[in-house]
């Protein structure tokens, strides 16, 4: 199969809800789990990379594209949703989680879902005294703007959080792309549930049996770094690596040679 091509299928949660797939390459079965904002088609790039080594399956998390919602929203049937996919790619595979796909992918792999091996990049947690009560503030904001039927301020209010000065943000409102960013707005309450309180839940990820290879890049900020590295402390068979001069907005070329030679072993 042409790495750069994909064949796209649906699968089932357990709740009903239609999950879109694509699937490319050859190889071990390998699932990418992606963060907020993303699709399918934003992780395209990394998984026609890996598509070389691995079969990859890539996904529409709830709300997202091609795969279907119902309320009310429960981290655990995003778990269900996760597992439905592994589910189609063979069961026990391994997996690969982005910001917030991360923080899924370690709840997943804690609730029993079937992983092999695991790898995250920059779960999104904080770490600071006050982390827990910023990030339960900005969850009651979310919620609050989109009960009003604001989804673009919603999605405002979320890029300033991380981190987009407010030039750029007027900027991009009056791109083509905008329309599209605001009709995932209502996922970044997901995404925030996810998260939890915020703070890196350090019994949850005790109970991780998996090996994980957790992932930051060199030019973060320092809180994202620290968090990474709390998180593979509290895992109990973690290894860390950080790629010299990445973001959060890591490089699929940096990356990819990353998490196969992990994979692989």
């Amino acid at each position: 199969m042409d790495n750069r091509s994909s064949t796209v299928s649906l699968t089932t949660s357990s709740d009903g809800t239609a999950i879109a797939c694509e699937q490319r390459g050859a190889g071990p079965a390998l699932v990418l789990v992606g963060g907020a904002l993303c699709t399918a088609a934003s992780d395209a790039p990394l998984a026609g990379l890996l598509a070389a080594d691995f079969t990859v399956y890539t996904y529409d998390r709830r709300g997202r594209g091609g795969s279907g919602d119902r309320s009310p929203y429960a981290v655990e049937r995003e778990i269900e949703d996760l597992a439905a996919v592994v589910a189609l790619a063979g069961g026990e595979v391994m997996v690969h989680g982005m910001s917030s796909g991360a923080a899924l992918a370690l709840r997943a792999a804690a609730a029993g879902v079937p992983v092999r091996r695991l790898s995250v990049y920059e779960p999104p947690y904080a770490t600071g005294p006050e982390a827990r009560t910023a990030h339960l503030a900005r969850t009651r904001r979310l919620r609050e703007l989109l009960a009003e039927g604001r989804a673009g301020d919603a999605l405002a209010e979320f890029l300033r959080a991380v981190g987009m000065p407010d030039e750029a943000l007027y900027g991009l409102r009056r791109l083509p792309v905008w329309a599209d960013m605001e009709k995932l707005a209502p996922t970044l309450v997901y995404d925030h549930e996810v998260l939890g309180d915020g703070t890196v839940p350090v019994d949850v990820l005790a109970s991780v049996t998996d090996r994980v290879l957790v992932v930051d890049g060199g030019a973060s900020p320092a809180p994202m770094r620290e968090a990474a590295r709390s998180v593979a402390t509290a895992l109990p068979r973690a290894r860390h690596r950080t790629l010299t001069g990445q973001t959060h907005e890591v490089a699929p070329h940096i990356l990819a040679p990353a998490l196969a030679a992990f994979l692989a072993e």
